[in-house]
This record gives C-alpha cells, structure tokens and sequence, in this order.
C-alpha cells in the first residue's frame, strides 16, 4: 500500500530515512507538490521574469595560440562579473558527454533499494554518498533533488567503490576535465599577478568529487526548486548540463547582462560545459573574482540530470587571500582560516545565498 503522506513526519521518512527519494514520491503518480516542497513565494523561481544569458561559449582552442590575451580577458571579465562561464574545445569528448549522461539516468533508474545502500548512514565506502536535498533535516522546504555523490582519492579506489553503472564514465570524465581546470587557474591567477606553480595549483583543487543530481519530473514547477540558491564552497566547479535547462544565475552587480539581483538562466548549449567560480576562490582573489550565487528550477516535462565535478583544496590546507593580491588592494577582505571549518559551516546549513561566505569575511573590509 502506498504510504500516506499526510504528515511531514511520514514524508520524510519516506524519502530521506527509507531512502526512497523524491523520485519514490513522483514514482507513487503524485499529481501535486507535498507541502515539504513548497518554497515561501521569495524563493520560488519566476520563469517568464528571467533573461536568457547570451554570451557566447568560450573556445579553449584558442588559448595559447595568436588569441590568447583575448580569451583569458573572456575567462576574467567573465570571473570578474557573473562568476559562471561556458566552454568549448575543452578536452572532454563530445561522446563521453552523453555517455556521462545516460549513466546518470541508468542510476537514478534503478529501484530504491538499489540506491538506498549508499545512504550516509549506511553506506559501504565513505566516498560515495546517496541523498535528496542538501540539508534535509534544517531545511524549512526541501529541494526536490536526488543525488549520488562520488569522492576521488585514486582510480583503483573509485573503481572498486563508486556505483558500477556510473564508475567508469564518472572517473574518465574526471579524469580529461582535470587539464582544462588547470589551465583556468593558472590564468586566473596569473591575471592576480601571481604565478604558482604546479604543485600549488594541485593544493587549490586537492579534493574532487562527482555528484550526478536528478530532478525528477514535478507536478508544479513554479512552487518548488530542485535546488536553493547558494554558491559552491570550493574552487572551480565543473558542470555538465542536459538540453532541458532550468540553471539561474544571480547577477552580483550591474553590467551589460542585467541589473544587480536579476537571475539570468544559463541556457545548455550541446558539447559544453559550464565552469563556475567557488567561494574558495573569491576569497583567494580578494574578492576579485565573483563565487557565483545559483539555483535550479525544476520542469514537469521531463526528469532531468546534471555532473558537477567539484574541485576543492584538501580539508587541512590554510586558505587566505593571496598575499600579493592583498598587498596591492592594501586590505585583506577575508581572513586565514582551515577549509575543513568552512566545510562544517557551509554543510551544516541549509541554502542560503552566499552567507556561507560570512564565515571567512573580515567585517571591517
């Protein structure tokens, strides 16, 4: 018999302690949003209110050749500004792209017994995580999102521990972003006047896990999101879209794109991929480049899947602005401390735009 949800209590059980989802609730034939999911008006994600961003993709082809300086103004105006950029001729094959996607839709496919072993209470491996929402048991609305997360320490590790029907495609799409990533730190660092070498750079992105997020389809997109806003804590995010859209962008201060507190979608554009500045890196900056504040709005067309890689510094490095970059605004904006606090901070809190940010910033500044 299918359980009755007529109060919060058997909801949550249902879908966050038997692991069941918010794809187990659509899968029951719900023909309207349960009150857990219904966001207070300000939050909800006025469609028809929103312009498309119309920038077009970066080529990364074109760096280190005679349109080098002119590309890495694109990477930093973009940076600088809306914090969310696209690229092409990124390394990563088309091919892959689509494969990456197929296996996401393969997973989440799966019956919730399947899924459900990985549940943070209960799964085999520390670094592979099931969930829904992000922070269910704070949360005055959940998200309506479900979500395997995937930590990478080496290959034969995520071999043998990362689900079987995505393992594969996972670490290969890992694997060949991980150059591009690079390369965009190195020239946005560059752009701060500051040179680090290889092995610096590899303690900005020490940690990096996969996620593939589902957003099942929704009886009433306008009431709910598939995810709040918020930034990402990290560095880099790297960020794989399907063809049906529904990622929005806050627009931090007025320019060319819209007005300061506009959400602006990123519309997908096939064979692309989506970079988006982290926390981690607006701080390391000064403030120079723009962590990007992003939500997700949900469709009742079709169920939908995105890839992030998120690339992070390990929990034990000390993070601060860079030194010289604080030298030459002759303030320092956030202060010095230990990623895994942050980490704490930014995951035992629902979404909440960019307040994660509170935490490193020195109030003076």
């Amino acid at each position: 018999m299918a359980p009755s949800f007529d109060n919060g209590k058997s909801l949550f059980d249902f879908v966050v302690r038997d692991g069941n989802g918010v794809k187990g609730i659509v899968d029951l034939g719900l023909s309207k949003v349960p009150q857990a999911y219904i966001q207070p008006p300000e939050a909800q994600i006025d469609k028809e209110n929103a312009s498309k961003h119309g920038q077009p993709p970066i080529d990364l082809s074109r760096l280190d050749g005679p349109d080098h300086d002119e590309v890495v103004k694109e990477i930093v105006r973009a940076s600088e500004t809306l914090g969310f950029f696209q690229v092409v001729n990124h390394g990563v094959p088309v091919d892959l792209l689509e494969s990456l996607k197929d296996a996401a839709h393969t997973f989440f496919g799966q019956p919730p017994e399947r899924k459900s072993v990985y549940r943070k209470e209960v799964s085999p491996t520390p670094l592979v995580r099931y969930g829904t929402s992000f922070v269910p048991e704070k949360e005055k609305a959940l998200e309506w999102k479900d979500y395997i997360s995937m930590v990478y320490t080496n290959d034969a590790e995520a071999l043998e521990h990362w689900p079987v029907e995505c393992r594969e495609v996972a670490l290969e799409y890992l694997k060949t972003s991980l150059e591009m990533v690079k390369k965009l730190l190195h020239v946005l660092t560059e752009n701060l006047g500051v040179k680090l070498d290889d092995s610096k750079i590899d303690a900005l992105i020490g940690r990096k896990t996969v996620n593939m997020n589902f957003y099942p389809t929704c009886p009433n997109p306008d009431l709910t999101v598939g995810v709040g806003r918020h930034s990402d804590f990290g560095t880099l995010t790297v960020l794989l879209q399907d063809g049906i859209g529904g990622l929005y962008v806050n627009i931090p201060e007025d320019t060319d794109i819209g007005k300061r507190g506009d959400w602006v979608e990123i519309p997908p554009i096939h064979g692309a991929l989506v970079i988006n500045i982290g926390d981690m890196l607006q701080i390391l900056s000064n403030g120079r480049y723009k962590s990007a504040e992003h939500r997700v709005r949900t469709t009742s067309t079709k169920s939908r899947v995105s890839i992030p890689i998120f690339t992070i510094p390990k929990p034990t490095e000390k993070i601060a602005p860079l030194p010289l970059v604080v030298e030459k605004d002759e303030v320092a904006r956030y202060r010095e401390f230990v990623l895994g606090d942050y980490m704490n901070n930014y995951f035992g809190n629902p979404h909440e735009g960019k307040k994660s940010l509170d935490f490193a910033r020195i109030n003076s500044a």
